[in-house]
């Protein structure tokens, strides 16, 4: 039986993975200073990493296979090298050479992601919102 609101399941499947992708850049962003984790390195900051699902169970009438819609394949850590200073008196400096390891996290990128992000999150549910419109017109076309 074909869903009653087309699209729903894509767009929910994107705004499920927007929220992951803003609980990350959040993440990234309460952690720009911390110098020391539970491994002894600098945070590293996490990435979001998507794939496209085609859900294989769900079919048109006529055969035809749609798409689930984007899903968080993982959260992976960004390989770019940590940045370093000259701060001698920092407790997690080196002893001898006084460089500190800072995190490879860039404030002004993550607030960039996040506004993409935000207005990725604020497109499907207008997406939603109209589906359910229409959806909502079509059943009181059928009452008149």
């Amino acid at each position: 039986m074909p869903p009653l609101i087309p699209g729903v399941t894509s767009t929910t499947a994107a705004l499920t993975a927007e929220r992951t992708r803003l609980d990350v850049i959040a993440q990234n962003v309460a952690n720009a200073n911390t110098t020391r984790s539970l491994d002894g390195l600098p945070y590293r900051r996490q990435q979001v990493a998507f794939e496209t699902i085609l859900d294989a169970a769900r079919t048109t009438a006529g055969g035809d296979v749609q798409l689930g819609g984007p899903r968080v394949s993982k959260i992976r850590p960004d390989p770019r090298p940590f940045p370093s200073i000259h701060e001698p008196g920092h407790p997690d400096a080196h002893p001898v050479t006084g460089q500190l390891l800072l995190p490879n996290v860039s404030v002004h990128e993550e607030m960039a992601d996040m506004i993409a992000a935000s207005r990725t999150f604020d497109a499907n549910l207008a997406v939603f919102r109209t589906a359910r419109q229409m959806t909502m017109q079509a059943l009181t076309l059928g009452k008149r």
